[in-house]
Parts: structure tokens; sequence; C-alpha cells
């Protein structure tokens, strides 16, 4: 196994959970771009979301809904809270294992970098 998130996942490499379930695992990014910078990942290895299947939706949405319990859980539901895919490497995807990104904690500017 060479993908950096399976690792993680399989507790082979150390990370700060911040949640866990049988399909999700959520850990703090190790170079935040906000106070809040949290990575949800699927325990199911999906490269990008261009290989995402119909089976597959339910999964993103567990997922979506997991920012927004993260973000709660933090305090940033009233705030406000971004959440990002990235997807192949023009977009900033730098591991290949879909992943979603939950930034809170500062004012994000629009358009992104």
């Amino acid at each position: 196994m060479s993908c950096l998130f399976c690792k993680i996942i399989a507790g082979e490499i150390p990370s700060t959970k911040v949640y866990e379930d049988d399909q999700l695992v959520a850990f703090k990014d190790i170079t935040p771009q906000a106070p809040l910078h949290v990575l949800i990942v699927p325990r199911k290895h999906i490269a990008t979301l261009n290989d995402l299947e119909p089976g597959d939706d339910a999964l993103v949405g567990a997922m979506t809904r997991r920012a927004a319990i993260i973000a709660k859980a933090h305090g940033f539901d009233s705030s406000g809270f971004r959440t990002v895919f990235n997807c192949n490497k023009d977009a900033g995807q730098a591991v290949f294992h879909i992943h979603l990104h939950v930034l809170a904690g500062r004012t994000l500017s629009w358009p992104p970098g």
C-alpha cells in the first residue's frame, strides 16, 4: 500500500483524528491553512472524484454531512466554514485518495488561490 491516506487509515502513520466510523476517518491537516483544517477521507480508496461510481453517492453525502458536524463541534457553524474537494494536480490534489477539506476560523477569500 503506497497511498498516504490509506496508511493513516490503517494506523501505520500517526495522525490527530477528530472522528472515525466504519466509512470515514477525519483528521487534522499537517499543514493547516486555517485554525480549523480537517481532512475527511473515506476508508474506501478512491483516487479522484472522477473515479466515483453511482454507488458512492451516499459515501460523499456522509462526508459532506460529517463536515458540517465537525464545523459545528468546533463552533464554526454560525460564523462559517468552507468545504473543498480538489480533483487532480492542477486543482491542487496532492494525495490521490479523495478527501474533503474543512476550513474555518478565519475569513476565507473568494475566489480561492
